[in-house]
């Protein structure tokens, strides 16, 4: 994926791209290998590695050792691939996913990222603390937490590239602490240890995986860096052969130095072992101050650039200096550290990090996969990763979640979810473009293919409604309705035709994204259409036939109704066109919210849905013939699904010539319903004989909230002019009518198929 450039930002902070190259001044080594690999060679190896083997075996730890570096090593490949795609800035594994899936995934990862930064700080300073307090018990260790961590965080505060340039020296000393334990002596199997409990597999597991997680400290640092998309490449594969090389001799060495009792009893047994314990003693302290001290370095570059992009207050990134250190962020990072140090210990803070940075790398392996599979023409990485390797290692990190606690793994999970809802009700804009387009347009591609296969039947129809509004909201009751037919269920498209033949693209487009505004506003799910024909049947022609995508095509048709005569035959026009073209017709007529008798218009749809009570009556006029019929019982039960219309009362009614013919009608339709498992009740009324049907029927219906009717469909031979003439009847009928629906079935289906048993 390739970013595109950003522009200033409107509190006038200098975008990245812009900010002097200087700045950016840290190359593989000091700025990704050394961070990465001294919190990998950090305190589990030297405190609990121990414990690890004497508790799963010489045998278990090899294999928690490889499949932990086997999922660190994926990701480790998964970030090299999009690293070496895109510009990565200030934010490492955050930027990444945000510039991948959006700002509210970014964010959903970024945040329980920088806890998890900022709380291994003080895993990393209550592993010092507790080896100082085993060789001094008089010490108290969170004394000696507090103090180092005070330290550290004016180190990390006023120089940070002291602090970078220090590990060096660290990284030397632990080297000399391997070659010591190299070197080192046989423990006597006659030492007495108090005896133990063996814990679980995948306690020591979830205990041990925060050893691995070492590369986001080199990732994190990619604002620093001089070339993000070399250093990281290779400083992150390099930092994790070189820790799984240590990794696995560690506890080679163990094993064969030391009993297991005295592994699991002893966190210091190293300096038992080792030639030389004081280098053992300088490797833990070394280890363990540089790990919270790249973990204090890395935490607010991730909180600056949440900052940076609106997710948290500004203020919190402000840069200072001309390295553009993030010294609030560096406060409050100090503050969720000091809390952890007087709080927790190692054992128990280690379990959090573990799922925290197993769902990061999730995450991270899972936007590489997409970004491979659906091969966006800007995705071309220089270190090409396949989808499957990258799929299978976000399969892996979430399965792993699981296997070690699934509460846990379910909160972090609900935690993440939670920030992803709190920013999509934000709304916060990105500045940028990410692959969520493109992963859609992949899935609905496969989809449309796969769909055009099938022939549409009765049993699977959906409705996809086209509504002729105009301006949405000169005519929203059209919408409305069609929305709560559709939603959820099928495609809706709002329409308006523009006879004009001298407006622009840009005004089309212009109009188009004003309508599609109106319709999100008012939380309706739909897609935007501006025709411009002078002529407007020819309009709806172009429509009919262009329109749509294989087999999405726009099923159904509303319109609202013509009133004025001089438009009577163009419109009569328009049903033969829609008819004759296989498709439904709906012409609803609402004279209440025509004459604002029902303003919901200016009504939030969320107060709509609760504004009124009372049931809702739905009345569905059976005909004769029933060539509506079925297509109306449709649409009346698709209403009752949604939010406005569920639990309405559906009425089926019928008119019959006499009373012999009733009680057979009436049965025939009592039978249908209780065979479709509708909800519905039943009624035929015998016709009067000096009143007209839909007199009878206005009357019949006065009080209900919607009423279905059927229309005669245009005959073949049946002119423009002469289906007008019945058009202007139907009208004329009808115009007592507060909500009418009148529906005209032309689509070359069997709808009583939906409701066979």
């Amino acid at each position: 994926m390739t970013d595109t450039p950003e522009a200033v930002r409107e509190d006038g902070a200098v975008p990245e791209a812009e900010k002097p190259q200087e700045a950016k001044k840290f190359g593989t080594f000091l700025g990704v290998y050394i961070p990465s690999i001294l919190t990998i060679l950090g305190v589990i190896m030297y405190l609990r590695m121990g414990w690890v083997v004497g508790n799963v075996g010489i045998f278990g730890a090899l294999v928690i050792i490889t499949l932990s570096t086997v999922i660190t090593l994926i990701t480790s490949l998964s970030i090299s691939a999009t690293a070496t795609n895109m510009t990565v800035r200030a934010g490492g594994a955050y930027y990444m996913i945000s510039r991948s899936f959006g700002l509210e995934s970014g964010a959903a990862i970024g945040i329980p990222l920088f806890l998890a930064q900022a709380i291994g700080t003080s895993f990393y300073i209550a592993g010092f603390s507790e080896s100082i307090h085993a060789l001094i018990p008089a010490l108290s260790a969170q004394l000696v937490g507090l103090s180092s961590l005070f330290v550290l965080s004016l180190l990390a505060y006023f120089s940070p590239n002291l602090a970078l340039r220090a590990q060096v020296f660290i990284f030397l000393v632990i080297m000399g602490s391997i070659l010591s334990l190299a070197l080192g002596h046989p423990l006597s199997p006659e030492l007495e240890v108090k005896p133990v409990t063996e814990a679980p597999f995948w306690v020591v597991f979830a205990l041990f995986f925060p050893a691995v997680t070492g590369i986001l400290s080199g990732v994190s640092m990619s604002g620093d860096l001089k070339d993000p998309g070399k250093s990281i490449p290779r400083g992150t594969i390099a930092a994790v052969i070189t820790g799984y090389a240590v990794y696995i001799a560690i506890p080679l060495l163990l094993v064969r130095l030391a009993p297991k009792e005295i592994l699991v009893a002893d966190s210091m047994v190293m300096t038992r072992i080792a030639a030389v314990p004081v280098l053992i003693v300088a490797g833990i302290w070394g280890a363990t101050l540089s790990s919270a001290l790249g973990s204090l370095l890395s935490a607010p570059r991730t909180l600056q650039a949440l900052a940076a992009d609106g997710v948290v207050p500004g203020i919190l990134g402000r840069g200072f200096g001309p390295s553009n250190d993030p010294r609030i962020a560096t406060l409050l990072s100090f503050m969720i550290a000091a809390a952890g140090v007087y709080a927790g210990s190692l054992d128990l803070i280690a379990p959090v990090l573990t799922m925290f940075f197993l769902t990061s790398y999730g995450i991270l392996n899972f936007a590489a996969g997409v970004e491979s599979l659906i091969g966006n023409p800007s995705w071309r990485p220089r270190f090409k990763v396949h989808w499957t390797i990258s799929f299978f290692g976000a399969f892996g990190c979430f399965s792993v979640m699981m296997l070690i606690d699934a509460g846990s793994a379910y909160l972090a999970f609900f935690f993440c979810a939670l920030v992803y809802f709190l920013m999509k009700r934000r709304n916060v804009n990105a500045r940028w473009t990410d692959t969520r387009r493109g992963l859609l347009l992949h899935m609905v591609r496969n989809q449309i293919y796969k769909l055009a296969r099938y022939e549409e039947t009765g049993r699977t129809w959906r409705p996809n409604l086209f509504v002729l509004s105009g301006s949405p909201s000169s005519r929203w009751y059209l919408i409305e309705l069609a929305d709560s037919i559709s939603h959820g269920k099928g495609f809706l498209t709002v329409c308006a035709i523009i006879r004009s033949s001298k407006v622009s693209r840009d005004k089309v487009q212009s109009m188009e994204k004003s309508m599609r505004d109106l319709l999100e506003k008012r939380d309706v799910p739909a897609l935007t259409k501006v025709k411009i024909s002078e002529d407007f049947v020819e309009g709806v022609s172009g429509l009919i036939d262009d329109y749509g995508l294989g087999a999405i095509k726009p099923n159904t048709f509303v319109f609202g109704e013509s009133e004025k005569e001089e438009h009577f035959e163009e419109f009569a026009a328009l049903v033969q066109l829609v008819y004759r073209s296989k498709r439904n017709l709906l012409i609803v007529r609402n004279q209440d919210a025509v004459r604002g008798v029902r303003p919901e218009i200016e009504l939030e749809p969320i107060i709509k849905r609760f504004q009124k009570k009372q049931k809702k009556v739905v009345d569905i006029w059976w005909g004769e013939k029933n060539l509506n019929a079925h297509l109306m019982l449709a649409l009346s039960y698709l209403l009752q699904t949604s939010p406005e219309w569920v639990g309405a009362h559906l009425r089926i009614r019928s008119l019959v010539k006499d009373e012999d013919e009733r009680q057979g009608i009436l049965t025939n339709l009592q039978e249908f319903v209780n065979e479709s498992r509708v909800n519905a009740e039943v009624g035929v009324l015998v016709r009067k004989p000096d009143e007209k049907p839909l007199s009878q029927i206005q009357r019949y219906s006065k009080e209900s909230d919607l009423v279905f009717l059927g229309m005669r469909p245009p005959r073949e031979d049946e002119s423009s002019e002469e289906y007008a003439m019945y058009y202007e009847e139907l009208m004329e009928s009808t115009k007592k009518f507060p909500y009418v629906v009148i529906t005209l079935a032309g689509e070359n289906l069997q709808f009583r198929d939906i409701f066979k048993a």
